[in-house]
């Protein structure tokens, strides 16, 4: 799945909140939980790589990405947003 889609998605469930879903629980805990969720997925990655398991970091890094679309979604920040600022890094 592209990460487009995927933000589309969460922005989708978001508005909708559709009973059930995961997306939903975190936007109703709140901010601070979504990044904890983004903490705890960045360490998990951080772990998976220095063990060198590279199926373990693949999952991991899939949950992070998650987690962060969530987190920029929360703050309505677009993927667009985010290739400017590395493309003004590039200049």
């Amino acid at each position: 799945m592209k990460l487009n889609q995927l933000l589309e998605i969460i922005r989708d469930r978001k508005i909708k909140k559709p009973d059930g879903s995961y997306v939903v629980s975190l936007f109703k805990k709140g901010p601070d939980k979504i990044i904890q969720k983004v903490g705890e997925e960045a360490t998990e990655v951080v772990i998976a790589a220095k063990n060198k398991n590279k199926k373990r970091a693949i999952s991991e890094v899939a949950d992070l990405l998650f987690h962060l679309l969530v987190l920029l979604s929360s703050l309505d920040i677009s993927l667009s947003d985010i290739e400017k600022e590395l493309e003004n890094r590039n200049n």
